[in-house]
């Protein structure tokens, strides 16, 4: 279990640090947000968007409403109050740093536990594929070099299909704005794990 992010009215306080460089949409405090704690965590539009709503009233920030999106930008007073709590900004900054490191870790750790078990399932597969693989089983070519090209373009569909379909999930994500560093990570590490797992198999 992740400890929380934001300690009480920090997150309030990252709001208004986010929109110091220029007006944004919701959305794009959301996936700042993510992108400062490279995808281990992403808030959700019901914790942002009624934070936003009490600067608002607070008078800190201004809301621009323009077609199916609102713009929030920071006030005068919005301003200021970032201005006087630069100290208090600086710590959180630090302290966002270190919730990193340690999210980082423990996403790491998940997803070793993960590969531990896909590894398990990849070897366990591999292993039924070599039991079932009987020299002359009924419609199997006699041949061992035509077999092996019959499972060789197997083997090819199905990384033809695996790659066309996690692409396709991909540019969906991407459209988006979906694909976090985690994502990427996983990815990379599945990948590996099968690359072994498969590599073990060919003799």
């Amino acid at each position: 279990m992740m400890a929380p992010v934001f300690a009480h009215g920090q997150l309030r306080l990252y709001l208004l640090s986010l929109l110091e460089s220029g007006p944004k949409h919701g959305y794009e405090l959301i996936t700042a947000l993510s992108d400062r704690f490279g995808g281990t965590y992403r808030p959700s539009p019901g914790t942002v968007y009624p934070r936003l709503a009490r600067l608002e009233e607070e008078g800190l920030v201004q809301r621009v409403d323009e077609e199916r999106k609102s713009t929030y930008a920071l006030t005068e007073a919005g301003y200021a109050e970032l201005d006087a709590r630069r100290a208090e900004l600086g710590h959180l900054e630090e302290g966002i740093a270190e919730s990193v490191r340690e999210r980082a870790a423990q996403v790491r750790e998940d997803v070793r536990g993960s590969m531990r078990g896909l590894r398990a399932d990849l070897a366990a597969a591999a292993q039924q594929a070599r039991a079932s693989a009987v020299p002359h089983a009924a419609g199997a070519p006699d041949d061992p070099r035509l077999a092996s090209h019959v499972r060789y373009q197997d083997a090819e569909a199905m990384i033809h299909r695996f790659r066309d379909e996690l692409r396709a999930d991909l540019r969906r994500a991407d459209a988006g704005g979906r694909v976090e560093q985690l994502t990427v990570d996983t990815l990379r590490t599945v990948l590996d794990s099968a690359l072994t797992a498969v590599r073990g198999t060919l003799r």
